[in-house]
C-alpha cells in the first residue's frame, strides 16, 4: 500500500505545562495532544543507554536535515509512528537524568518575519527534535539551550513550540522564523496552556534565570522593524500571527483551559489577548493535566457531543485525529526512575486510558511496540481505538457505561501506581529496574485486558443498532 503523508503539514496539537508549587504534591508537569491523523498507529519503546566508539550522525528521512551527535546516547523513553518512511517523529519521552521532553506544539510565523528570516526546508523539524535532543541533556535547560543552538547553526523547517521539564523547572520553547528562538520558564506558581499559536509574549532580556533566546534577537527585529510596539518586546506580537484561523481554531483552547483552572471570566474563546502565564484558583493535579487534554467542551454549546444544537464552531481539545496523548510527571523526593511517570493515552485521550509507565523501566508491553495500517487486534494503538470507534456512533446509549469503565481502570491503575511507588521505594538499586519495569507492564495489562472487555461488552450492546432491524406489530 502506498503511504501519502505529511506529517508536517498535518500536525495541530495542544499543551499544558504546570510548575511545581502550581501541583497538589509537588510535581512538574508537562502534556500534550499529538494530533495529525485518525489512523496512523504509534508505537513506545525505550532506547537503552548507548556508547559509541565510531562517530554518529543523524539523518532525516522527512528533509535533508542532518547534524552529528555525540559518542554517548542517555537511555530515553519514546513515541515514534508505526513506520519510518517519512521520519521518527519520537515526540516525548523521558531520559536516564529524568528530563521529560515533549516536541512540538505547531505553531505559524507572520509573512512580516519570514520575509527577513524564513523557515528553512532543510532545518530540523518536529520528526527529529526528540531524537536529536533528549539523549543529550541533562536539565530542561540544556534542553531548551541545545535545540536553540541546532536551530541558530542549522535553521527549522517549521515553526513549533516545545515543552521541557526536570524536577524543578519547567520550560516553554518557541521557534518564531527560521533561525530565531526564545524560551519562558513557567513559574512555579503557575500554568500554561497552548494551541497551535506563538504564545510567549513580553520577554525580560535582564532575567535569564527565566527567559532564554538568541542573543542578538532584539538586533534582528530592531534592524528589520518588526516591532509596532517598540516600548516592550511581546514576541506574540512580533512573530505570530494574528488571523481569523486563531480566533476559531486555537484561542478557544486556550479560553477553555484557563476558565477551567483559573475560573470564570468574561473572556472571549476568541481574544487574541489572552495571558500565556497563568494562576490557577486551586492547585492542580495530574487529573488536571489529563482531564484537560481529554476535554470537548462539555456542557458548552460548543461541545461536539453536544446533539441539542449545532454550534460547533470551535477545535476542540480532544478530537479524532489524536494518535496518542501524554502527560509527563516528576514527582518529589523520589530517585528519577521512580519518580518519573510517562502517562500514555494511545489513541483519543477522551476515549482512552492514561496508563502510567515508570522511566526506571528497561522495556514496554510487546502491544506497545505492535501497531501498523490496517487494524491490527494485538496493538495497543488499535485496542484503544476500536474501542473508540465502537462508541462513536452510539454515545447517548453506550456512554455511560463507557465512562464508568473508563473511571473503575483509573482508580485502579491509580491504587496500582501507589502501592507500586511503596515497594520500589525500599528495593535495591540492583533490583529497581526490573521490579519498575514488571510494574509498568502490569498496569498496561490491566488497562488493555480492561479494554478487551470493554470492547466485547460494546459489540454486544450495539448488535441491536442495525437499520435492518424491524418492530414487528404484534397486531399482525
Amino acid at each position: 500500500m502506498a503511504l501519502v503523508y505529511n506529517k508536517s503539514s498535518l500536525s495541530a496539537c495542544t499543551s499544558i505545562l504546570i510548575g511545581k508549587k502550581a501541583t497538589v504534591d509537588g510535581s512538574t508537569i508537562i502534556g500534550r495532544n499529538e494530533d495529525a491523523m485518525a489512523s496512523w498507529p504509534k508505537h513506545f519503546v525505550i532506547h537503552e543507554h548507548k556508547e559509541f566508539t565510531d562517530d554518529q550522525k543523524f539523518v532525516s528521512k522527512a528533509n535533508d536535515f542532518q547534524m552529528d551527535l555525540p559518542k554517548i546516547r542517555y537511555k530515553y523513553s519514546a513515541t515514534p509512528e508505526w513506520t519510518f518512511k517519512e521520519g521518527l517523529f519520537e515526540e516525548d519521552g523521558f531520559n536516564e537524568y529524568g528530563v521529560g521532553m515533549s516536541a512540538t506544539e505547531s505553531a505559524y510565523s507572520n509573512q512580516r518575519v519570514l520575509g527577513v528570516d524564513p523557515l528553512d526546508k532543510n532545518g530540523i523539524g518536529e520528526e527529529a527534535m526528540i531524537t536529536v535532543v533528549l539523549p543529550y541533556v541533562k536539565t530542561a535547560r540544556e534542553g531548551v539551550l541545545r535545540l536553540g543552538k541546532i536551530i541558530e547553526d542549522y535553521g527549522t523547517c517549521e515553526t513549533n513550540g516545545v515543552l521541557f521539564s526536570d524536577k524543578d523547572e519547567v520550560w516553554y520553547f518557541e521557534s518564531g522564523s527560521g533561525h530565531y528562538w526564545v524560551a519562558q520558564r513557567i513559574p512555579d506558581d503557575s500554568y500554561a496552556v497552548v494551541a497551535n499559536q506563538l504564545a510567549i509574549q513580553e520577554i525580560d532580556f535582564d532575567d535569564p534565570d527565566n527567559f532564554l533566546y538568541r542573543k542578538d534577537i532584539k538586533e534582528f527585529v530592531e534592524n528589520n522593524h518588526l516591532n509596532t510596539k517598540p516600548n516592550g518586546f511581546n514576541f506574540r506580537e512580533i512573530f505570530g500571527t494574528h488571523d481569523l484561523s486563531d480566533e476559531i481554531y486555537s484561542t478557544p483552547r486556550v479560553w477553555w483551559g484557563q476558565q477551567q483552572f483559573s475560573g470564570k471570566t468574561n473572556e472571549s474563546p476568541e481574544s487574541e489577548d489572552l495571558a500565556f502565564v497563568k494562576k490557577a484558583n486551586r492547585l492542580l493535579s495530574v487529573d488536571d493535566a489529563q482531564d484537560y487534554l481529554a476535554s470537548h467542551y462539555q456542557k458548552t454549546p460548543f461541545d461536539p457531543l453536544n446533539k441539542s444544537n449545532d454550534n460547533k464552531k470551535y477545535r476542540p481539545i480532544s478530537l479524532a485525529k489524536t494518535q496518542e496523548s501524554h502527560v509527563l510527571q516528576i514527582r518529589p523526593n523520589m530517585a528519577p526512575e521512580i519518580a518519573c511517570v510517562q502517562w500514555l493515552a494511545m489513541g483519543v485521550a477522551s476515549q482512552s486510558v492514561y496508563v502510567p509507565f515508570y522511566m526506571g523501566s528497561t522495556d514496554t508491553p510487546e502491544e506497545y511496540k505492535l501497531g501498523k495500517l490496517p487494524y491490527d487486534s494485538k496493538s495497543a494503538y488499535w485496542t484503544y481505538k476500536l474501542a473508540g470507534v465502537l462508541l462513536d456512533g452510539h454515545y447517548k446509549e453506550l456512554g455511560k457505561d463507557f465512562q464508568a469503565k473508563q473511571k473503575d481502570i483509573n482508580i485502579t491503575l491509580r491504587k496500582k501506581l501507589n502501592d507500586f511507588d511503596k515497594e520500589a521505594l525500599s528495593k535495591d538499586d540492583d533490583k529497581l529496574p526490573n521490579y519498575l519495569t514488571e510494574a509498568s507492564f502490569e498496569m498496561a495489562k490491566i488497562s488493555l485486558d480492561g479494554y478487551k472487555e470493554l470492547i466485547a461488552q460494546l459489540i454486544t450492546d450495539s448488535t441491536d443498532f442495525s437499520p435492518l432491524n424491524f418492530k414487528t406489530d404484534m397486531n399482525l
